[in-house]
């Protein structure tokens, strides 16, 4: 009975080892079958029998355009207002009312605030009462002058009485003089007690509440009035481009767009007015004002934006993307891929980067595919699989297509199947236990 149990203990031993070592081998043919990728094969995909060095490099590429260029100069600048005005008292007195609203727009010649009139209106009134008597003496001693010239003929009087009466005349007159201006000095603080604004634009924060007392000496005024349309750019540039700007400003205005400081909003267009009369040594640079239109207050007094100078256009230039054009010790060269889909280096002459455009003056024709991305991985004479730099469905296919002829799995993605799995099973026919 014990050989029975022993013989049973050990062929269930050797059925479990057995069903162990088949799906050990059944698992190691899956992760074969799983590298070589879903339907690959011996002899299939478009780098198979072709040795490893001559695998094409996959790359992006574009084509030389020929298109109208414009030569923008891009500098640093602030907004800032083209009239700024602190609106002052030039009289003192009590602020009776204020008629402005903090922020609203004002024109010129409103009435904004209101200095106690009284005052002045007395110093008015007693100028003109001085005027009116001065005026009254002045026509009795002319009276008096025309009798004494009458009775001087008949001899009756001396000469020096004549002579004292006009005398009184001429001091007279000139006393009425002195007492219009009084009268018109009246006037005028009468008129400064009413502050208007000078200028359109827009006023700040207010600085004094009405029934203050408000002088001429003070050193801050009642508000600020800034006006806002339209409004100055001042930005700078290198001085080495200051000759092509003042030779292009004297044949003609420069279009001027402002942006937002990141460059991604434009906020405005206008024109070059000036170009300022010195160089700032420190930092080598010039100062040029542009000034803009702007109805919707975009822009804003001490705003920090970008401006871009529009130069010229180049017409019918040659273009490449700036990401084509290589350094290298004999100047600079890109990679030009030919009709057998091999790339050769060639030299080129670069006038100009216009952003993500380099303008070539010599080096390419119109037509020809230069390679704009995965230079590292080239040398002259290797064979390139190209996919257009110009996004869409198109490319995005390409390169799925690309994928799937080179063998390669996604690092992402549905896994190839691998089939079922043995389970391993003890056989039916030997008991897992020896009956007793």
């Amino acid at each position: 009975m014990s050989k029975i149990v022993i013989i049973s203990a050990v062929v269930a031993v050797v059925a479990v080892v057995a069903a162990l070592a088949g799906r050990w081998a059944w698992s190691g043919r899956s992760r074969v079958k799983g590298a070589e990728g879903p339907g690959s094969s011996a002899g299939s995909g478009p780098a198979a029998g072709r040795p490893a060095g001559e695998r094409p490099v996959s790359v992006l590429s574009a084509q030389v355009a020929i298109r109208d260029v414009p030569i923008r100069l891009e500098g640093i600048g602030s907004v800032t207002a083209l009239k700024t005005v602190i609106l002052k008292s030039q009289v003192d007195g009590r602020l009776d009312r204020v008629f402005f609203e903090e922020g609203k727009a004002v024109h010129k010649g409103e009435l904004l605030a209101q200095i106690d009139p009284r005052p002045f209106a007395i110093m008015r009134d007693q100028a003109a009462a001085a005027l009116a008597r001065d005026r009254a003496t002045l026509r009795s001693a002319t009276l008096n002058l025309e009798r004494y010239v009458n009775v001087r003929k008949q001899n009756l009087i001396a000469q020096q009485q004549v002579d004292d009466q006009r005398a009184m005349v001429e001091q007279l007159q000139a006393t009425i003089q002195s007492d219009q201006a009084q009268l018109e000095q009246a006037n005028l603080q009468l008129d400064y007690a009413r502050i208007k604004a000078p200028i359109d634009g827009v006023t700040g924060v207010r600085l004094v509440d009405p029934g203050n007392i408000v002088h001429a000496s003070d050193p801050t005024g009642i508000v600020m009035l800034t006006q806002l349309d339209p409004i100055a750019v001042l930005f700078s540039l290198p001085q080495d481009d200051l000759p092509r700007v003042a030779t292009r400003m004297a044949e003609d205005s420069l279009s001027v767009e402002v942006l937002s400081r990141d460059g991604q909003l434009p906020l405005g267009t206008g024109s070059l007015a000036l170009i300022d009369n010195q160089i700032n040594q420190t930092t080598a640079s010039i100062r040029l004002k542009a000034i803009l239109a702007n109805p919707g207050r975009t822009l804003w007094p001490n705003q920090f934006v970008k401006a871009r100078l529009l130069l010229s256009v180049r017409k019918g230039a040659l273009v490449v993307p700036a990401a084509t054009v290589q350094r290298g010790p004999q100047g600079t060269f890109v990679y030009v891929i030919g009709a057998d889909q091999k790339v050769a280096v060639r030299p080129i002459k670069v006038d100009t980067i216009e952003g993500e455009a380099a303008v070539v003056s010599s080096g390419l024709r119109a037509g020809e595919k230069v390679v704009v991305e995965g230079q590292a991985q080239l040398r002259p004479g290797a064979r390139v699989e190209a996919r257009s730099s110009e996004p869409g469905p198109r490319g995005e296919h390409a390169e799925g297509a690309h994928r799937a002829s080179s063998g390669t799995r996604p690092e992402h993605g549905p896994q190839p199947e691998r089939g079922p799995r043995p389970e391993p099973s003890t056989p039916s026919s030997i008991p897992a236990k020896a009956p007793p």
